[in-house]
């Protein structure tokens, strides 16, 4: 099986060309590829497949060419994956399977649509879609409480912002929450503000762990700051482990803008699953 290895602010993926839709990957393959000891390594799995050729994402097929089917490191299935997006866009044109400049992705939360050059260590912009706002929540982090907001990204978020550090946080393991407010569980954001539109963030992926980087969580930390400020528009700067993303806000759709590398590609020779 084919395979290229990249990455957005450091949240790694193994990308699975299937240009004929014929592979099966099961819950228990993904989680191999995704072994950073006994696999590949990455905190999830994007399969690159023609949209026309998958059901579930075939009435999208008239606004996108090829569909970003992500999976999480544990294998279960992912609706959207900012980062994600952006390193299979910087894929697709690497690979000559779309055109530099502006196009559309398929995605379990709908079309996504993605702006990047031919330069391959230039920046990638997705239009991430309007966030929706369901109000607030909380999560026990390291033993303590926070409270947050709930957003919408396509895929689930709490995003809090806090007055601990989040460097001292323990995120070995998962935090704690409501299943009646989150029954697919829930992405955990803890952010503190740093200044004028600038934060910093961590965050603990359901499905994957503490990654060094969510492009959807990034857009809710935005999203969070922005309604704690009384505003609706406006660009963030927010730093992650792995780096620095932009977030646009314009009180219709989101952006995010940050880098995608590509580092490797190759064949998986053992038998995985």
């Amino acid at each position: 099986m084919r395979f290229v290895k990249g990455h957005g602010t450091e949240n790694d993926f193994v990308i699975i060309p299937d240009p004929d839709n014929h592979l099966d990957l099961p819950p228990a393959l993904v989680a191999a590829l995704c072994d950073r000891r006994a696999g590949i390594g990455g905190d999830g799995v994007l399969r690159v497949v023609p949209a026309k050729l998958c059901p579930e994402v075939a009435d999208q097929a008239g606004e996108a060419d090829w569909f970003m089917d992500y999976r999480n490191a544990d294998g279960s299935i992912a609706e959207m994956c900012g980062n994600g997006m952006r390193v299979f866009a910087r894929y697709l044109v690497e690979a000559g399977l779309a055109v530099a400049g502006e196009f559309g992705v398929a995605t379990r939360a709908g079309v996504r649509r993605v702006r990047l050059d031919a330069d391959h260590a230039g920046p990638v912009t997705v239009d991430m879609g309007p966030p929706r706002i369901l109000g607030g929540g909380s999560a026990t982090v390291s033993g303590r409480s926070y409270d947050g907001l709930r957003v919408d990204m396509g895929n689930p978020h709490l995003a809090c912002v806090i007055s601990d550090p989040v460097a001292g946080l323990d995120l070995t393991r998962p935090p704690t929450f409501d299943v009646a407010v989150f029954p697919g569980g829930v992405n955990v954001e803890l952010l503190n503000p740093l200044g004028d539109h600038h934060c910093r963030m961590r965050v603990y992926e359901r499905g994957s762990g503490e990654t060094r980087s969510c492009g959807t969580g990034a857009v809710a930390c935005a999203v969070a700051m922005a309604q704690a400020a009384g505003e609706t528009t406006g660009s963030w700067t927010v730093e992650v482990p792995g780096g620095t993303v932009e977030v646009t806000l314009d009180g219709r759709t989101s952006h995010l803008t940050g880098p995608a590398v590509l580092v490797a590609e190759g064949d998986t020779l053992a038998a995985f699953g």
